[in-house]
């Protein structure tokens, strides 16, 4: 790791002046990133007084119940924070690190952890136990099933006031509370495990092998927002590539021609 979070860190540049993408190298990464995705489409959504925000907000929580639904989520967040509590405690003699801060890093994991162990049963459960959330989970595997005729219930949900459905956001959320706060932390730890480099892909391409024993989560590219290409990246544990591609042609893209400059961060932790 080259550094720690700053739990007061800014936003790495403004939104309207960079664009990023990320990758995971990883099924574990590749959850956390969903997770994240989901609840941030919940926050979103659920404080909105508009019926089509809450059927959002809806369909993300019950995105995150089906993910959770996984027997190894638990375990697999609470051996992660374990790895990252051992690897940030082997910093702790290294000159130039803010002992404060990894103190904080460090007490903010085990809390979170302990919030997970404290979980009984399944991540999520309660969720999953809901007549109503299993009526409208069934219901959306149909195209257009959400309809007020398909679900008389959820229209009568929907036509509550607005403080009634936060009340009952604000329950449900507080089912899967813990995990958002480990999801977040972690992804945190990950994407300031390692800083931005310049680099240059060749006529559109890039590619990187990676050390055999190296932990590599996810790999991050930065362009400028006005860029006229997008990165398309693949990649495993032993290697990643990244393809520029024009985005003149929605339909059609192909890979430009052209040697483009751009920042890449490949997280190791």
């Amino acid at each position: 790791m080259s550094g720690l979070p700053d739990r007061h860190a800014a936003p790495e540049g403004p939104v309207s002046d960079v664009i990023l993408f990320e990758h995971p190298l990883n099924e574990k990464c590749r959850t956390l990133l969903r997770l994240s995705h989901l609840f941030d489409q919940l926050d979103y959504h659920a404080p909105e007084d508009n019926p089509w925000h809450a059927r959002a907000a809806l369909r993300a929580l019950l995105d995150i119940s089906v993910i959770l639904a996984r027997a190894d989520i638990k375990s697999e967040l609470l051996k992660e924070m374990d790895r990252y509590q051992a690897s940030l405690s082997r910093m702790a003699d290294l000159p130039h690190v803010d002992h404060d801060r990894l103190q904080h890093i460090l007490q903010s994991l085990r809390q979170a952890q302990q919030a997970i162990q404290g979980v009984k049963g399944q991540l999520g459960a309660a969720l999953r136990k809901s007549e109503f959330l299993n009526s409208v989970l069934q219901r959306s595997a149909i195209p257009g099933g959400g309809f007020d005729f398909d679900l008389p219930q959820l229209h009568y949900w929907l036509a509550q006031p607005h403080a009634e459905r936060l009340l009952q956001f604000d329950d449900w959320r507080s089912e899967v509370n813990a995990v958002h706060e480990a999801v977040e932390l972690l992804l945190g730890l990950i994407r300031h495990s390692t800083t931005f480099s310049r680099q240059e892909a060749r006529a559109g391409f890039y590619q990187q092998s990676l050390p055999g024993d190296a932990s590599v989560q996810m790999v991050r590219v930065r362009l400028p927002a006005d860029s006229p290409v997008y990165a398309e990246i693949s990649g495993g544990k032993h290697r990643f590539s990244i393809r520029f591609m024009d985005s003149s042609d929605w339909e059609h893209p192909v890979q430009t021609a052209r040697n483009l400059p751009f920042d890449l961060n490949v997280c190791i932790i």
